[in-house]
């Protein structure tokens, strides 16, 4: 995936991050630091499709769009035929796949997820119920991600030991990792 990226009438598409630095460089306006290029990084690395906007002024921003374009020529093209399309009102935008349908696409095999929960406990002094996270681990065969995460909460939620009012999270939240171990496992 490739970083457009302009600053007022300045431009360039980037193929890497040292083309973005180099090309921030030569713009007196922006000043380069550690934590600037961490940001680009990780918006470059992320699954994020919407624009990144760095804040150079008090009002001014550098802008980064990831393409699949590879050249400056074939992004403007492409920029050129979607605003005509749009102003025809032909333009059908591409519909990105949501976190769930990334992880609802079939991959069978081994996976190795952990799932933290809020889990109620009884206080025994006060016998007061409260939440308290709890860590949950499993090595187990799926269909894919998805599979993995409803078949840990089936599990969770029919055991004994884990009360009704427990809360899980959602699949594509931070408490749900999984990684997946391969058809062999």
């Amino acid at each position: 995936m490739n970083l457009y990226v302009r600053y007022f009438e300045h431009d360039t598409l980037a193929t890497n991050i040292n083309e973005v630095v180099a090309f921030l460089e030569t713009l007196k306006e922006v000043k380069l630091d550690d934590m600037i290029i961490g940001k680009i990084v990780n918006f470059q690395n992320s699954t994020n499709q919407y624009p990144f906007r760095l804040k150079v002024g008090y009002t001014n921003y550098v802008l980064f769009l990831k393409t699949e374009a590879k050249t400056l020529e074939e992004f403007k093209e492409q920029e050129r035929i979607r605003n005509q399309q749009k102003a025809e009102g032909t333009y059908v935008p591409e519909k990105k796949k949501s976190a769930l349908d990334i992880m609802g696409e079939p991959n069978p095999g081994w996976y190795e997820a952990t799932l933290v929960f809020k889990r109620v406990i009884l206080i025994p002094e006060t016998n007061k119920f409260q939440y308290k996270d709890t860590r949950f681990r499993a090595k187990l065969k799926a269909e894919s991600p998805l599979d993995c995460y409803n078949r840990i909460v089936n599990h969770l939620r029919n055991r004994q030991d884990v009360d009704p009012r427990s809360q899980f999270p959602s699949a594509k939240s931070s408490n749900f990792e999984y990684q997946f171990l391969g058809e062999e496992g």
